[in-house]
C-alpha cells in the first residue's frame, strides 16, 4: 500500500514558491521564510498568485509530487503533474468505455450507490448518536427514501435516468443537513446548497473541503495510471477532472460532509472567520483556512480498516485505495469496482 505523505497548503497570497537545494522554499519579499524538504511531501497546493519557479516545477515532476494552483477562495486554476505512467492499455480501455454511454452506466452506478450508501449512513449515524435533539422519523423517513433510490439505480443503465435518481436522493439529503448542525445555528445554517460564489459560511466551508478531495483524488487517480480528467458519470469537458469527480461522489458524504459537520459542531469554526462581500459572497478568513487545512490534515491521518482490502490504512489513502481498485476492475482484474461502502 502507498505510504501516506504530507501535502504542503501555501496560504500565502503574496508568496513565491522556488527551490533551494533539495527544499521548497518559500519566499515572501524576496526573503525565505520557510523551507520544507520535498522527499516529506507527496503534493502542494498553493492559493498565492506569485506562483512557482520552472526548477521547482520540474523537481517536483521527477519525484511524483503535483502542484496545484488555485485562488484565494479556493477554486482550481491548473496543475503541474509529471507524464501520464501506467499501461497505456488501460487509459485506453478507460477512454473506450467512456464514449460508451451504456457501459459508463455501468461503473457510475457503482459511484453513486456508493454516494446513496454513505448519505444513508450518515443519516443512520444521526439517529443513534443525537436521539434526543433531532427528528429522529423525519431522519428515518429521509433514510428510507435513499434506500428506495438505492434499489432505483440497481435496475438502470441509462445515464440521464441515473443522474436524475441521484439528484433527488441530493435534495432529500441535503434537505436535512440543517438538521445535522447542533451548534452555532445562528450563524451556521443551510438552506441549499450554492456555489460560484458561496453565499453562508456552510457552502464556503463545502466547496473548500470538496475542492481538497478533488485534488486529492485527482493526483490518486494519476497515480495508478488513470486520466482523471475522462470521466463516466461527468462527461468529456475541457479543464474539468471527471474522473475525479465521479469517484468523489462515493467520498463526499462520508468524508467531506462529515468533516465540514465536525468542524461547526465542535466550535472548530466561527462566524468570525467569515468575510460576507457586497456580492453576497462568503469566503473564509485566511487564519481560518490554515486552520481547517491543519485539521484536514489530521483528518486524512486517522486509520481505519477499508471495508473491502480488510486492511488498517489512513483515511488520506482511501482515494488511492479507490483509484487502484478502480484499475484493477478495469484491467479486468476484478469482476465489479468495489465502492468505498462506509457505515
Amino acid at each position: 500500500m502507498r505510504k501516506l505523505l504530507n501535502t504542503l497548503y501555501i496560504t500565502m497570497p503574496d508568496a513565491y514558491l522556488a527551490l533551494k537545494g533539495e527544499n521548497v522554499a518559500i519566499i515572501k519579499d524576496e526573503e525565505a521564510i520557510g523551507r520544507v524538504p520535498l522527499h516529506n511531501l507527496e503534493a502542494i497546493c498553493t492559493y498565492g498568485r506569485q506562483g512557482a519557479s520552472p526548477a521547482l516545477m520540474a523537481a517536483c515532476v521527477e519525484r511524483d509530487i503535483a502542484i496545484t494552483f488555485l485562488t484565494s477562495s479556493g477554486r482550481f486554476r491548473a496543475r503541474v503533474i509529471g507524464p501520464s505512467r501506467g499501461n497505456v492499455v488501460l487509459r485506453k480501455t478507460q477512454y473506450r468505455i467512456s464514449d460508451d454511454e451504456k457501459e459508463s452506466a455501468k461503473i457510475a452506478r457503482h459511484f453513486l450507490v456508493g454516494k446513496i450508501y454513505n448519505a444513508k449512513w450518515t443519516l443512520e449515524r444521526m439517529t443513534r448518536d443525537h436521539a434526543l435533539r433531532i427528528d429522529v422519523e423525519k431522519f428515518k423517513s429521509k433514510s428510507a427514501y435513499l434506500t428506495e433510490s438505492i434499489n432505483q439505480l440497481m435496475i438502470t443503465d441509462d445515464l440521464e435516468v441515473l443522474r436524475g435518481v441521484e439528484g433527488n436522493a441530493a435534495s432529500a439529503y441535503f434537505s436535512i443537513m440543517d438538521d445535522m448542525i447542533l451548534q452555532q445555528k445562528e450563524d451556521f445554517y443551510f438552506k441549499g446548497r450554492n456555489r460560484r460564489p458561496p453565499l453562508d459560511n456552510v457552502n464556503a466551508l463545502l466547496s473548500f473541503v470538496y475542492t481538497l478531495l478533488a485534488s486529492d483524488v485527482g493526483a490518486a487517480l494519476e497515480t495508478v495510471g488513470l486520466d482523471a480528467y475522462v470521466g463516466f458519470l461527468h462527461r468529456d469537458r475541457p479543464g474539468r477532472m471527471s474522473l475525479a469527480l465521479d469517484m468523489m461522489e462515493e467520498l463526499r458524504g462520508v468524508y467531506a460532509d462529515r468533516f465540514v459537520l465536525a468542524l461547526i459542531n465542535k466550535k472548530q469554526v466561527q462566524a468570525s472567520d467569515f468575510l460576507k462581500k457586497e456580492s453576497g459572497a462568503v469566503i473564509m478568513k485566511d487564519e481560518a483556512r490554515k486552520e481547517i487545512l491543519q485539521l484536514w490534515q489530521k483528518k486524512k491521518e486517522e486509520q481505519i480498516t477499508h471495508p473491502f482490502l480488510k486492511e488498517k490504512i489512513s483515511w488520506g489513502l482511501v482515494p488511492h485505495a479507490q483509484a487502484m481498485l478502480l484499475a484493477r476492475y478495469l484491467r479486468g482484474d476484478l469482476d465489479a469496482y468495489p465502492v468505498f461502502l462506509w457505515k
